[in-house]
């Protein structure tokens, strides 16, 4: 009887080819989406971490500049501090405007200043301005103030917050056709074998000696659909990183190994889930019923 229901489920084989790539393909979908939403979030926090806080001296004295630097250098949310003297402050406020107005002034109005980049997280106006106090309570008499682009971080977060909630809403929606679809993929390729399912129950078979076999297929089918997945996903990664290598420098290599995980995840457990309930449906319906 084992020989036998061996045989007849090799000879099952071929109809799972279907369900394999059609898996693949919505697993594909998903994934695709999913590297959208990350790049999306990576984006939003390199254009944070790209805007410049300068905090505006008040001394001159070189040992206090040296403090202040070092202080805000030593704090949590700072990235790249630089002290920038006069001369330079010059030199970034003619290459941002594109103009030279040392031909209508004689003395140098920029102030020296402390330059810095905020961390992504930090980025928002109560942040910002728990910062603007911590400077200003410690450092008080040699900084005349803080200031960076205030209505482009509110701009920022406020966009960068509907963006979320769309493309949040957009992959829950995604999500469940995806399921819907994997599961109604593997459902079909099942189909084809209920008369397998049932021929064996009536010669004897216990429910898990016929389940058992189906499963470890559905899990190997489901293993082989996410590589395919992850295969193409990766080849799509490494064509978009060619042709804008801005991504290539924002990518997270962590978020993207936690995708592809989730990818494999998603197409074992569904495979393996729906595949279990449909045998024992099979097990459970009348002879009659299966045609």
């Amino acid at each position: 009887m084992a020989n036998s229901a061996k045989a007849s489920l090799k000879r099952s084989k071929p109809n799972y080819i279907y369900s394999i790539v059609g898996v693949a393909l919505v697993l594909l979908i998903l994934g695709i989406m999913g590297w959208f939403f990350l790049n999306i979030k990576s984006v939003g926090n390199a254009f944070k971490e790209d805007i410049r806080l300068s905090a505006y001296l008040r001394t001159l004295n070189k040992d206090t500049i040296g403090q202040i630097q070092q202080f805000i250098a030593g704090r949590p949310y700072a990235k790249n501090v630089t002290y920038v003297d006069k001369n330079t402050a010059k030199q970034i406020w003619n290459r941002e405007n594109n103009e030279d107005w040392a031909k209508i002034l004689d003395v140098n109005p920029l102030p020296e200043s402390i330059d810095f980049y905020a961390k992504a997280s930090y980025v928002n106006a109560d942040s910002l301005k728990k910062i603007s106090d911590e400077l200003m309570g410690a450092y008080g008499n040699q900084i005349t103030d803080l200031q960076y682009p205030q209505s482009l971080v509110t701009n920022l977060n406020e966009r960068a917050s509907k963006i979320g909630l769309i493309f949040l809403v957009i992959a829950v929606v995604l999500c469940v056709i995806v399921i819907v679809s994997i599961d109604n993929t593997i459902r079909l390729a099942m189909f084809s074998n209920r008369f397998l399912i049932k021929t064996m129950q009536m010669v004897g078979a216990t429910r898990g000696f016929i389940a058992k076999p189906l499963n470890v297929r559905a899990l190997v089918n489901g293993l082989i659909s996410s590589a395919i997945a992850i295969l193409l996903l990766f080849t799509l990664i490494g064509w978009a990183e060619s042709q804008f290598p801005q991504l290539r420098v924002i990518r997270d290599t962590k978020l993207t190994l936690i995708l592809f995980f989730g990818l494999v995840i998603l197409g074992v457990g569904i495979s393996v889930y729906s595949t279990h309930r449909s045998v024992l449906k099979y097990l459970k319906m009348k002879l009659d019923d299966l045609y």
